[in-house]
């Protein structure tokens, strides 16, 4: 017969010594004792503690002799020596709600590969600072490069320092989110000839949690680079290409319909181009590329599973060069139409992404120049195949106007792969590649391009504040006719992180 204690509303208050003592010492016990034991009544009248094996419970029995021999009464964690009460005087803590919510929660997750995991007290990244409720992220790396690049017969070298400096500042709400990344970096020659090339982004995006099913989003971002000597629209024989200004602003909203889930954006782009730096000493105006680019995107999704969303979605543009005319007499402003449909797949930690099939077109409003059509692949693909290793796929489709006369421009297909795998818990290995192929219209005065990347770098963690960083890169451009151009790169630094 199952004794029967009477409950009492007495409260065992711990001294702070004891109450650091009893952590410590439920920390030191076997997995299975820190998970909390809360009784659960079954159908047949039965209790049987979450986390135990129904079969290890008598029938007709409860855990009311355990409790007893632990001196709690029947219902009360066996490890908890205090109890919350109401301002009736109820306990909470005997409320069976709040007993399932607390066993749900506290629940040990699993790693990903199901390996028993390994606390490592000399790893930890950089804390960052606390500004108010933000928490800021800054990091500092300087590097020595040296660049060789070959074009046909010529070559060129140099080497160069690079400063970088880049951070994040992260909001700590309990609702919505507000993050800011930025990132800039700036070449300096110390030996040799070649062209800078510096870089810069910044970027704001607010998360507005409007409500259990509701998101929304807004963003700014700002972006410089300078164009490449061997970019499509480049000048050539220049001692300094255009530098590219690119002002952008975002909105959206997500909803889920129970199984449907729909969502819409606009985004806004502002390019200004800077002028061209000649051999000769005189300066080449870009302004007639300048431009305002703006769209629609309106995007739809049915839920098969939490793991498979197939999706449909319909873009829709508008670009206004601010000279109605180029130096040409082309007439540059264009409209845009898209569709395309897809699937999302997330399969958890170990694979998760997306790709989409469709057709994009830009329709010039000079009559002498071709509409820009065709098919789109996009997609990304994020493979974890085991702890320490992430491998990213991605497949991208661009359209890019053109500065030439008489052309509209082309269609850029990219295959690009990144990979990080850490050897050791301070050290890491990445590698990357990527394949570009800008394919022109028939009768196209520009010739199509193929401009291959491939790059390895490995990043030693000498503690949590200090880093060293090695890389080396390779970059192959090749046309139907002409030279292709080689550039090879190597440099060793450092990274201060805070």
């Amino acid at each position: 017969m199952t004794p029967n204690f009477p409950r009492t509303k007495r409260t065992c208050v711990l001294r702070p010594a004891a109450a650091a003592w009893l952590v410590v010492g439920c920390t030191l016990l076997s997995p299975c004792i820190v998970v909390a034991q809360v009784l659960v009544p079954a159908s047949d009248g039965t209790a049987t503690a979450s986390g135990d094996d129904p079969e290890m419970t008598t029938p007709g029995t409860t855990n009311a002799n355990a409790a007893a021999a632990a001196g709690t009464a029947p219902g009360q964690d066996a490890l908890t020596t205090g109890s919350i009460s109401t301002d009736a005087g109820e306990p909470l803590l005997n409320d069976p709600i709040i007993d399932e919510d607390m066993a749900r929660t506290n629940l040990r997750e699993n790693t990903v590969d199901g390996l028993r995991s390994q606390l490592d007290l000399e790893r930890d990244d950089a804390p960052g600072i606390r500004l108010g409720s933000f928490i800021l992220k800054p990091a500092l790396g300087q590097t020595f490069n040296y660049e060789s690049t070959r074009t046909g017969s010529s070559k060129d070298s140099r080497s160069y320092l690079e400063t970088g400096l880049k951070g994040t500042l992260t909001s700590d709400w309990s609702r919505h989110q507000l993050s800011v990344t930025g990132e800039g970096t700036w070449q300096r020659n110390l030996s040799g000839s070649g062209e800078t090339e510096p870089t810069a982004d910044l970027e704001a995006a607010l998360r507005l949690d409007i409500g259990h099913d509701t998101t929304g989003t807004l963003k700014a971002g700002y972006h410089f680079e300078r164009e490449d000597a061997t970019d499509p629209n480049a000048i050539s024989g220049a001692n300094t290409q255009s530098g590219v200004n690119q002002y952008t602003l975002g909105a959206g909203i997500a909803h889920d319909f129970g199984i449907l889930r729909g969502s819409a954006k606009v985004d806004y782009d502002r390019y200004v181009y800077g002028d061209v730096d000649l051999s000769d000493g005189s300066t080449l105006s870009q302004e007639d590329r300048n431009r305002h680019a703006g769209a629609v995107t309106l995007r739809a999704g049915y839920e098969l599973s939490p793991a498979l969303v197939p999706f449909i979605e319909a873009s829709a543009g508008k670009s206004i060069y601010d000279l109605r005319t180029d130096t040409s007499g082309f007439e540059r402003s264009y409209d845009s139409y898209g569709g395309r449909a897809g699937v999302e797949v997330d399969l958890g930690e170990k694979l998760s992404g997306e790709i989409a099939l469709g057709y994009e077109t830009y329709r010039f409003d000079d009559n002498r120049l071709d509409n820009l059509s065709g098919f789109t692949i996009d997609g990304l693909l994020n493979w974890s195949p085991q702890r320490g290793t992430d491998i990213t796929y991605g497949i991208s489709t661009g359209i890019e106007p053109s500065t030439t006369a008489g052309d509209s421009g082309a269609l850029a297909y990219t295959l690009s792969s990144n990979a990080t795998h850490e050897l050791r818990s301070n050290l890491v290995a990445r590698l990357s590649n990527s394949l570009t192929f800008r394919n022109y219209p028939s009768g196209s005065v520009s010739e199509d391009q193929r401009v291959w990347l491939a790059g390895a770098g490995l990043t030693w963690d000498l503690n949590r504040y200090l880093a060293l960083t090695g890389d080396i890169g390779y970059e192959h451009t090749t046309q139907d006719t002409g030279p292709s151009t080689n550039v090879a790169r190597v440099g060793v630094g450092l990274t201060l992180r805070r």
